[in-house]
Order: structure tokens, then C-alpha cells, then sequence
């Protein structure tokens, strides 16, 4: 299913820009973030993983859309500085709630040794997604990665409650089956997609 749900949306996508598009970017940039978004959102869907080389093609294509974006209005510096300054911002932001997960992460597993569990050392939240982050900020800029971060995150509170609620209505809650881990690479890339092509 995936190899044709792939071609049907990135087929449809591209037709969507195609038709309508956008204020920020010509339809050749359009693809090709469509098209790098597309990459990270199957790997992580499928291996709940970013993979190093992705983030740093990503950070190679954010400075240079970025820039792009911002230098239209700004002049060369300043879209770079904005660039620059939303990959800071995405990287910081998703660095300290990494940190936070990692306390999470103690927490559970002290917990588990307690109950006579092997600690699995499963991250409550993954060092991939704050790379994530910082590619996303470079691409988005300051200040729309505000807006980027924000709707990712309320897409991935909203996907967690959906998965929670599911798993409650199937009666499948007894022991670890609240411990479902969720791929939160998508959920950044929705908000992003929405703050740089819909707002």
C-alpha cells in the first residue's frame, strides 16, 4: 500500500501547487520539499527514525529556501540571518523538550526494573526530531517557525489522543499497552507544510 498511497499523494500534491500556487515559492522548490518532506515522513511512519544524511541534505535545502524565502523581501543577508536564526530557534526549542523526555525516560524506566521489567530504553522523545526541528526552522525561518512548531505539536497532542483513546476502547490498556510510541517526525512536517504553504 505505501508505494501507491506515495504515488497518489505525491502525484496529487504536486498537481494541487500546480494549479494553485504559492506566495513563498516557485514550483520547482515546491517539489523538492514536497518531495524531502514525503522521504522523512515514510521512514519515520515505517523505522521511527530520522536518519542523519536526511537531516543534513535538510539543512543544506533549509538555509537555501529559507534565504530564498526571506531574501525576496529582505535582501541576501537578512533572509539568511532569518534563516539561520529559525533553525536556532527549532533546534532550541525541540533540544530542551528532548531534555525533558530523557527525565521521562529515567522516570519509566526505574519503573520498570521495579516491576521486575527489562528497561526496553526507549527515548519518550528522539534526538532525530530535534534535528528535525532545526531543518524545519532553517526552511521556515523566523518567524514563521513559530507557527510551524506550534501546529506540530497540537497534530501530534491530537494523534496521541486519538491513539490513547483507541487503544482504551479496545480494552487493550492493561500493562504496557499505554506505552505506544509514536512517530513524531509526520506530525512536525503537517505543521510545517501548513505554516509555509496555508497561512
Amino acid at each position: 500500500m505505501r508505494t501507491w498511497l506515495v504515488q497518489v499523494f505525491a502525484v496529487a500534491s504536486f498537481t494541487y501547487f500546480w494549479l494553485f500556487p504559492s506566495r513563498l515559492l516557485e514550483i520547482p522548490f515546491v517539489m523538492i520539499v514536497l518531495t524531502y518532506f514525503g522521504i522523512i515522513t515514510v521512514i519515520d511512519l515505517e523505522h521511527r527514525l530520522i536518519l542523519h544524511p536526511t537531516s543534513r541534505f535538510g539543512a543544506i535545502l533549509g538555509v537555501i529556501v529559507g534565504t530564498y524565502i526571506y531574501s525576496k523581501a529582505d535582501g541576501l543577508l537578512v533572509g539568511a540571518g532569518k534563516s539561520l536564526l529559525g533553525g536556532l530557534f527549532g533546534f532550541g526549542v525541540m533540544f530542551g523538550i528532548y531534555k525533558l523526555g530523557e527525565l521521562v525516560a529515567r522516570y519509566r524506566a526505574r519503573r520498570m526494573q521495579a516491576a521486575g521489567q527489562v528497561d526496553d530504553e526507549e527515548e519518550a522523545f528522539g534526538g532525530g526530531d530535534v534535528y528535525l526541528a532545526g531543518v524545519l526552522g532553517l526552511l521556515l525561518g523566523w518567524p514563521l517557525i513559530l507557527f510551524g512548531l506550534t501546529y506540530g505539536v497540537l497534530v501530534g497532542g491530537a494523534i496521541s489522543i486519538l491513539t490513547l483513546v483507541s487503544v482504551v476502547f479496545a480494552k487493550r490498556y492493561a500493562g504496557n499497552a499505554l506505552m505506544t510510541f509514536i512517530p513524531y517526525g509526520p506530525s512536525l512536517i503537517i505543521g510545517s507544510l501548513y505554516a509555509l504553504f496555508f497561512l
